[in-house]
């Protein structure tokens, strides 16, 4: 039986930094912050909303009662949250690193571009949850951010963005394995 080592495995350890390592630092990290909200999420969903609920109870007719309603309202939308945490945790996951671009942008990726108007920038490309702007994390699934998803070093880009449009110029390229290696 062949046993193919798993995804996130690096036989050279922490010390080595292989790209698998880097990967997996991010993914825990993702993970982490998700698992932390969800506990935090969790803690008010079973010990605090249930004593807001009783206490809104004790107020008297339901149908009336705007400290219950909000309190449910609450409730519901903890629940919803944790969900949506959940399923995002296990979508991380599943990334497969091997399969993110070695010589284009994709996730991870940190790019120097230069904007039409003369400007230097450096962004990098992030999940959805990382993303801020004015540090220069890009989310994946911005119009800049999949604008940029497999570009190429010397790629010129034209994207419209809600504040109108810009173009871009890669200059300088450095993907999630070049990361792990430096």
């Amino acid at each position: 039986m062949s046993h193919e080592p798993s995804l996130w495995y690096d036989a050279d350890g922490p010390a080595g930094r292989g790209s698998k390592y880097m990967s997996q630092s991010m993914k825990d990290r993702l993970i982490k912050k998700f698992e932390d909200e969800i506990a935090a999420l969790n803690h008010e969903l079973k010990l605090e909303l249930p004593k807001e609920i009783k206490r809104a109870r004790e107020l008297g007719d339901l149908r009336e009662n705007a400290e219950y309603q909000a309190a449910k309202e609450r409730q519901r939308l903890v629940e919803s949250r944790i969900s949506m945490l959940q399923s995002r945790v296990g979508e991380i996951a599943l990334i497969n690193v091997d399969r993110i671009p070695t010589d284009r942008v994709g996730f991870g990726s940190r790019l120097h571009v230069v904007e039409d108007t003369g400007e230097a920038m450096v962004y990098q490309l992030v999940m959805p949850e990382d993303a801020d702007a004015a540090k220069g994390l890009i989310s994946t699934t911005s119009p800049i951010g999949r604008a940029f998803l497999n570009k190429e070093v010397g790629d010129t880009i034209k994207v419209t963005t809600p504040g109108g449009a810009r173009q871009f110029e890669i200059v300088k390229l450095f993907t999630i394995h070049d990361d792990a290696q430096e």
